[in-house]
């Protein structure tokens, strides 16, 4: 335990290019864990959230270069609703792959 307390309710992020399956599967792994999760959100979606934008009217391009992938998205925010506009990446081009 990282916190030194029992999570009660989480916030799932999944990559925004998960389709249904994917993420009925990592909804089943979070209750197979005892998580209870609130919302599955976009990765995007969630990195606005954690930067702070979601007051103001904008339109934002949200880049995630990770270990495994690169994927950028345009998220619309306004009036504390997030719509993923647009969704493009490449799983085969990370951080890992920059290594080899």
């Amino acid at each position: 335990m990282f916190l030194d307390q029992k999570v009660a309710i989480a916030v799932l992020a999944v990559p925004p290019y998960f389709d249904d399956s994917q993420r009925a599967a990592t909804k089943d792994a979070a209750l197979i864990a005892g998580l209870k999760f609130f919302r599955i959100i976009n990765e995007p979606t969630a990195a606005a959230l954690a930067y702070g934008f979601g007051t103001d009217n904008a339109t934002i391009l949200v880049f995630h270069l990770g270990g495994g992938t690169c994927n950028v998205s345009v998220v619309e925010v306004g009036d504390g609703v997030f719509e993923v506009l647009s969704t493009s990446g490449d799983t085969n081009l990370g951080g890992d792959d920059f290594d080899k």
